[in-house]
């Protein structure tokens, strides 16, 4: 009897706690019984925050979360006014604002749905924004006009979906890769083009300085060359003079000094050898004291 009143009392409190339903602040709940959500005067109820009570097995409950919610999709491809193609990386904020038009709307308030009609029907409205405007607009101080316009139409786009739209931002902006390619190249081929031009310049440039420098060594050794020829000759002047001076002084010396530095000069290696006549003037005061 005790192990059957236990049983009992096992399965009175399994049913008491089934029976309650408990909906966390920041959510609602809606009930579903025999498939058939519980409306209250033709109007879908919605559970606010607290405890309530259900019927267990029978009522099917959804919890839905009433927090501000972040749609952060992939980056999309939008065409501007220019027919150039963009790909853009935004995100949405957003809340549910109907519990029962976004339940209905959503298969039963599934998120995984509610996000994808969402992205749809903010893409759809961006895709309208960029293809009103230029990239020069777009990328310029105008981004924040288009994403107000673009907030103001997804507003009354997802309201049939029970949904608010809190914000949408524009985040990224980037070209697609295969156009970002060729401009990549063209940049690059302008960049090399530009830097040829300088080197050309500047090897011009070169080619004057070297041909001015070449120029003006040519000028001063030109110029040391006469210099030195001058000098050359006005010191040839001033010997010949001085000879001259000498021999009108002492003839006979001046021959005799003239004659020792021949000798000096023609018997300078050990080697030499000389051909004259013996009676040939070059040996004259060798044989002579006084030359004669």
């Amino acid at each position: 009897m005790g192990r059957f009143a236990l049983i009992i009392l096992v399965v009175v409190l399994g049913v008491g706690f089934s029976s309650l339903m408990v909906v966390n602040e920041g959510e609602r709940a809606i009930v579903s019984r025999f498939g058939k959500v519980l409306k209250d005067d033709e109007v879908t109820k919605v559970f606010a925050p607290g405890l309530h009570f259900k019927i267990p097995v029978v009522d099917k409950v959804r919890y839905l979360d009433a927090r501000i919610q972040t749609l952060d999709g992939a980056a999309d491809r939008f065409v501007t006014s220019e027919k150039k193609d963009l790909m853009v990386d935004s995100y949405v904020k957003w809340r549910i604002h109907d519990f029962e038009k976004y339940y209905l709307s959503t298969n039963g308030g599934i998120k995984a749905n509610a996000e994808s009609l969402l992205q749809a029907k903010i893409n759809n409205d961006l895709r309208t924004e960029f293809g009103r405007r230029t990239i020069k607009e777009i990328v310029s101080g105008k981004r924040d006009e288009l994403q107000t316009d673009a907030l103001q139409n997804a507003s009354e786009s997802a309201e049939n979906l029970g949904i608010e739209v809190v914000d949408v931002r524009v985040k990224q902006i980037n070209l697609p890769s295969n156009v970002s390619n060729s401009i990549y190249q063209r940049m690059r081929a302008e960049r090399q083009a530009v830097a040829k031009e300088h080197r050309a310049q500047g090897k011009e440039q070169a080619e004057i300085i070297r041909a001015t420098i070449d120029a003006n060594v040519t000028v001063k050794i030109a110029e040391a060359e006469r210099k030195a020829l001058t000098t050359r000759g006005e010191g040839d002047a001033l010997a010949a003079k001085i000879y001259a001076d000498a021999y009108n002084k002492e003839p006979e010396f001046y021959s005799f000094l003239r004659s020792l530095e021949a000798y000096k000069e023609s018997f300078a290696g050990k080697n030499d050898v000389m051909v004259l006549e013996p009676e040939g003037d070059f040996f004259k005061y060798m044989k002579s004291a006084n030359g004669k």
